[in-house]
């Protein structure tokens, strides 16, 4: 005789080895991803300004303006480019941070960009930028925890099971999005 439970409860547990990888990539940018508006969850973001002495007319034209303020504030990067959108401003930009100074009052602010390691190779992964390949991926995991939701509910007989406690359970796990849902449309609250 067949004992598909038994079968269930192997593919449901061995499917689950290969998904929680998966799922705790999915999780940690989940969070990530529903927070975006309180934060940027790739990169962090640090503003700091300074005061030094302001820099005289007759160094604006002077080839070494640029290299002088990126000594002053310590900053070695990688200069991308720079420009002047007015006679007493110059904003420069070097790789990771963008340098702005009032010449006239010798006010620098720079904002310093600094990846996010894990968070944002997550959210690469599950919003999906790589495409190709990962979308196949991503697909497989969609169909693994389906097949995981439904095997679970058949995994345990009797009165904790599908036919007792379970059924109620599933039902409250159906209707929290049916409920939000209808909430959130028709602005009950």
């Amino acid at each position: 005789m067949f004992e598909w439970r038994k079968w269930v409860r192997i593919l449901h547990r061995d499917f689950g080895y290969v998904a929680a990888g998966l799922t705790v990539i999915y999780a940690i940018s989940g969070v990530a991803v529903n927070h975006a508006n309180d934060w940027n969850a790739n990169y962090a973001i640090e503003k700091t300004t300074m005061k030094i002495d302001p820099i005289p007319d007759s160094m604006l034209t002077s080839e070494t303006l640029i290299t002088d303020i990126l000594a002053k504030v310590g900053e070695k990067g990688k200069l991308k480019s720079f420009f002047l959108p007015d006679s007493n401003n110059i904003n420069i930009f070097v790789d990771g941070n963008t340098i702005s100074v009032n010449l006239k009052k010798g006010e620098i602010s720079q904002e310093k960009i600094h990846s996010r390691t894990v968070i944002r190779e997550t959210n690469f992964l599950h919003l999906n930028a790589p495409k190709k390949i990962w979308t196949l991926i991503a697909d497989l995991f969609a169909i693994a925890l389906a097949f995981l939701a439904v095997s679970g509910l058949f995994m345990i007989k009797g009165k904790n099971g599908i036919k007792g406690r379970g059924a109620w359970l599933t039902a409250i796990g159906i209707l929290i999005p049916v409920i939000f849902l209808i909430i959130y449309y028709y602005r009950l609250f």
